[in-house]
């Protein structure tokens, strides 16, 4: 685990559809991560953040069809390459101190 790792917050630009987000994570209790987004016009992040207030690191690691994150943002309606999802996990990651705070990249070549 990384040391000193409590709070984190990132900012997604999540491309062509312009709708950017800040995502807060912040370790809460033994095992509990509590999740932020908010700044998003988007109305599927909008209500993805709704449902998605915290999870636990079981659910962090919890394959696609049972994690928290993607299970929010397909009840949410988002588009499924919607970065957003996985940006909570990185943070939710950071925050637990499971990874370290390194930025993320897709570039088109």
């Amino acid at each position: 685990m990384v040391e000193g790792a409590h709070f984190v917050q990132v900012n997604v630009n999540p491309g062509v559809c312009g709708f950017e987000c800040v995502i807060k994570a912040w370790h809460h209790e033994v095992r509990v991560i509590k999740v932020a987004i908010s700044e998003s016009k988007c109305q599927h992040i909008q209500r993805m953040s709704a449902h998605l207030r915290q999870m636990t690191l079981n659910e962090l690691f919890a394959p696609v069809p049972r994690n928290p994150a993607f299970i929010s943002a397909t009840e949410a309606g988002c588009h499924s390459s919607c970065p957003v999802p996985v940006a909570v996990l990185k943070a939710a990651e950071v925050a637990m101190g499971m990874a370290l705070p390194k930025d993320v990249h897709i570039r088109f070549l």
